[in-house]
């Protein structure tokens, strides 16, 4: 029977083709619309790293001064003073430990055809590629002996390594940066789903691909301006126009431990840290250390921000007007159909399953709504991924969207249909075919 009625909604769709069109292009515009939000803010609010972000924690000190602070008020530090991640680094808790911030240096190409440029990147130490798997063209990280005495050595990143050499290999290759030569180790290949890894690390999405990866020691020793800026109180101490080791210096710190369950020594490690530094005058507000997981700090540092959310919420709003126009040209579609329901109803046929014929038909709309709403869902990303590559990693559309595109058309439909087919089967049979 069910089979019957998917036959009588696919004959329904071509006896009006006007009104018929015009039902299948509301509803795809309105799941288009919604559809590729979501999609969005999917792909955003993501997982980047599944199989070990309950592994990967940042571990967060209040370091501000206590006058005025009001016990219990949360902590809005977002990254630790360059002693402290010094501290942490030689801590040797976990199994993986990095320091990292946000650089901007000058790089100087050896051809002539090439100007200088300023090159977005990272300084981050070498345990930073393993923890966060940062895929290899060519080449390796630096080592741990290059960390230790800051040594002049460079990874690319596949755009600026293709621009500056070409496809081949540039490992061993030099090049200036901040006025200095370094020796390039590796490339790194484009990383996926990059975005996601940006708020992890400090950028932004939508930003820019990091082009340059240099030692955090080396940073410090040439440095290296931070990007984006310091957000300090303190005085500088002198000699240190860039990054400073002092508390007025602010990086960012990941641990990385063998399993989830090592999450509470962790932590009792890093309290009784802060203790100690309480005791050294430092940390003076006295409020215990936190830690967070990779998704406990996506949603810390909001990478779904309200904007994002309110835009998915205007999506759904256009999605609920495009189903009240539904409504309307359902009621139409249906009440022509009145003499049909009195003579179907006079053979014998029962209100319910008038009302499944008429709800497998809305159904039927939905389903085509939904196919033309998944191309312009598609057509829609494509644009927005056209703007740069980095937002091309988030607006694409996986299984789990590919298959609530087709429940949400199809649901918006039969939501839709209600009314109209609940009004269909309110037909007196008798009076209907008085009237034929």
């Amino acid at each position: 029977m069910f089979a019957y009625y998917i036959k009588l909604g696919v004959r329904s769709l071509r006896r009006n083709p006007a009104l018929t069109a015009l039902m299948v292009l509301t509803l795809a515009v309105g799941v288009a619309a919604s559809v590729s939000t979501l999609t969005i803010l999917h792909m955003m609010s993501g997982d980047p790293i599944p199989h070990k972000s309950d592994r990967l924690f940042v571990p967060i000190f209040d370091v501000q001064p206590a006058e005025g602070y009001v016990p219990g008020t949360p902590s809005d530090e977002q990254q630790v003073t360059y002693i402290d991640a010094m501290n942490l680094l030689k801590s040797g808790q976990g199994v993986r430990r990095t320091a990292l911030y946000g650089i901007a240096p000058s790089v100087e190409p050896l051809r002539k055809d090439i100007g200088a440029f300023t090159a977005p990147g990272i300084a981050p130490t070498r345990d930073f590629f393993a923890m966060f798997e940062v895929p290899f063209l060519h080449g390796q990280p630096w080592s741990e002996a290059d960390d230790a005495r800051g040594a002049s050595v460079a990874i690319l990143g596949r755009q600026v390594a293709e621009k500056l050499f070409g496809a081949a290999s540039p490992v061993g290759q030099r090049l200036n940066v901040m006025g200095q030569p370094f020796t390039i180790v590796g490339v790194v290949d484009d990383w996926e789903p990059q975005p996601r890894y940006y708020k992890l690390v400090g950028g932004d999405y939508f930003g820019v691909r990091e082009e340059i990866f240099i030692p955090l020691a080396t940073a410090v020793r040439l440095e290296a301006s931070r990007n984006g800026g310091m957000s300090c109180s303190a005085r500088p101490e002198p000699g240190f126009q860039g990054i400073m080791r002092s508390e007025c210096t602010w990086l960012q710190f990941w641990f990385e431990t063998a399993s989830s369950a090592e999450r509470g020594a962790l932590h009792d490690y890093l309290n009784g840290y802060a203790a100690e530094q309480r005791k050294l005058g430092r940390m003076r507000r006295g409020t215990p250390a936190e830690l967070y997981d990779v998704n406990q700090w996506m949603e810390h540092e909001k990478v779904v921000g309200k904007d994002n959310k309110l835009s998915a919420w205007l999506a759904f709003g256009f999605l609920a007007l495009c189903l009240v126009n539904t409504i309307g040209l359902l009621l139409a579609k249906f009440s022509v159909r009145a003499s049909e329901v009195g003579i179907r109803r006079a053979l014998g046929a029962s209100r319910r399953e008038i009302f499944r014929q008429f709800l497998t038909e809305s159904a039927v709309i939905g389903l085509a709504g939904g196919l033309l709403g998944l191309l312009l869902a598609f057509g829609a990303l494509a644009l927005i991924g056209m703007q740069n590559r980095e937002a091309a990693a988030v607006a694409r559309m996986d299984l789990t969207m590919l298959a609530f595109t087709f429940l949400l058309s199809v649901l918006a439909a039969v939501l839709a249909g209600l009314f109209p087919t609940w009004r269909a089967c309110q037909v007196t049979p008798a009076i209907q075919l008085k009237s034929q």
